[in-house]
């Protein structure tokens, strides 16, 4: 999931595939290096520095690597995280998922490339004497993989992605299922969804580990939502967060817009977020759209934005509109950490997130009038909506903290090390 980022950075289980059981390794500080490809701010992005700026300090000590430049770079730095760019040439790095499958990484100049690449973190991964090497996108986990193996590191792939045909192109499903039984240590993924297109063997190294959302007090709603909101006293906030993208489902979100607008004339509709990954040409479409639906005075493209949680506290609806199974679904949780009731697609995790008529409601994928239908049903019961918004904050506490997270990826990070001290002479 990538959406125009929070303003700070600092668990859904429904089942974890392995028990996580904290243990001590020791005094000494264990350098874990994470390896990404981009520095862009996706939700996979946005996960990896949560959990570097989370990990306890007197046991680890983070270390980013990253293939490329961007905001990443600054924001982990800010957080106190020492972070370097490793350069690989933007043909491999900004190239689409079936660049994974041949055409990119094993094609001519690129594959030479590539294997400079990978010697060169393996070099970085020894001199840095990292204790594990934690990859965070599906290219890192391949180029850090293969760079971890030369330097006889351990390595964990942390998965945001589904492994499947739905997601990827086959040939790249096909490939990466195999390569997670021969690169990785150990897998970790967002969510029991993800980790099912895996069809992975081992349960003992693995685990689901949900990302954790950032939870303001709510004894400072009243002020954010003053503050936050640049409403009108009529006006009924519904909205959607995400990148701009074909598969996040804006197109079904505007058309489901036009029908609530014709039962709530008062109705507000916000489009979060920005186009990434040269998917310009369908936020052009998303815009005429617009214009066709006769939506231009109720509709509101912000654009990228660095407040998305106050955005998010404006509004009396979060929408979910995605037309594939989503791996997990970061801007849920932080809907409903804000309080808010959500209309989510049925699909990949939504379910492990949101609970059917408690914390929010479920619609089919690509189904724009059962979208609208769920949308008015809250609007016409803000009692209800109410009770789910809070139920929703409750779910997050229970289970989707950044404190959850950063304890469980400890423990794999404690299982690996001592392992890794069993085998040593």
């Amino acid at each position: 999931m990538t959406h125009a980022p929070e303003k700070t950075s600092s668990g859904p289980q429904r089942r974890e595939t392995a028990p996580v059981v904290l243990t001590s390794v020791g005094p000494a500080c264990k350098r874990i290096l994470f390896f990404d490809h981009t520095a862009n701010l996706g939700g996979g992005e946005i996960a990896l520095l949560r959990l570097a700026s989370r990990l306890d300090r007197t046991r680890y000590t983070p270390l980013v690597v990253l293939a490329s430049d961007g905001p990443l770079v600054e924001r982990l730095r800010a957080a106190g995280i020492e972070t370097h760019v490793l350069s690989l040439s933007p043909r491999i790095t900004q190239a689409r998922k079936d660049g994974l499958g041949g055409r990119t990484l094993l094609r001519g100049r690129d594959l030479l490339a590539t294997l400079a690449y990978i010697r060169q973190l393996a070099r970085f991964i020894r001199q840095q004497q990292a204790d594990i090497v934690h990859t965070n996108s599906l290219k890192a986990d391949i180029l850090g993989g293969c760079a971890a193996r030369l330097a006889r590191t351990p390595v964990i792939w942390h998965i945001h992605d589904r492994i499947a045909e739905d997601y990827l192109p086959a040939s790249v499903a096909r490939l990466f299922r195999w390569l997670c039984r021969v690169l990785p240590d150990y897998i970790v993924t967002n969510s029991q969804a993800t980790l099912s297109t895996l069809r992975y063997p081992r349960q003992h190294r693995c685990a689901v580990i949900a990302c954790g959302a950032e939870i303001r007090p709510q004894s400072e709603e009243g002020a954010r939502k003053a503050s936050a909101a640049e409403t009108k006293p009529m006006e009924r906030r519904i909205g959607l967060v995400g990148r701009i993208s074909p598969w996040k489902g804006q197109h079904i979100f505007l058309h489901a817009a036009a029908l609530v607008r014709r039962r709530f004339p008062a109705a507000r509709f916000l489009v979060i977020g920005a186009a990434l990954f040269a998917e310009k040409d369908y936020e052009a479409q998303i815009h005429a759209l617009t214009h066709t639906l006769g939506l231009e005075d109720c509709v509101e493209f912000t654009g990228f934005r660095n407040d998305v949680p106050d955005l998010i506290a404006s509004l009396e609806i979060l929408v979910h509109a995605s037309t594939i199974g989503e791996p997990f679904g970061q801007v849920i949780i932080e809907g409903m950490a804000e309080g808010k009731p959500v209309v989510a697609t049925d699909g990949g995790a939504i379910p492990e997130i949101v609970e059917e008529g408690k914390t929010g409601l479920l619609v089919p994928m690509g189904d724009a009038v059962a979208m609208a239908e769920a949308i008015g049903a809250l609007l016409s019961d803000p009692e209800r909506a109410a009770r789910m918004g809070q139920h929703g904050r409750e779910r997050v506490l229970a289970h989707f903290t950044l404190d959850q997270m950063a304890r469980r990826m400890e423990a794999i990070y404690d299982t690996l090390i001592r392992r890794t001290c069993q085998i040593e002479p």
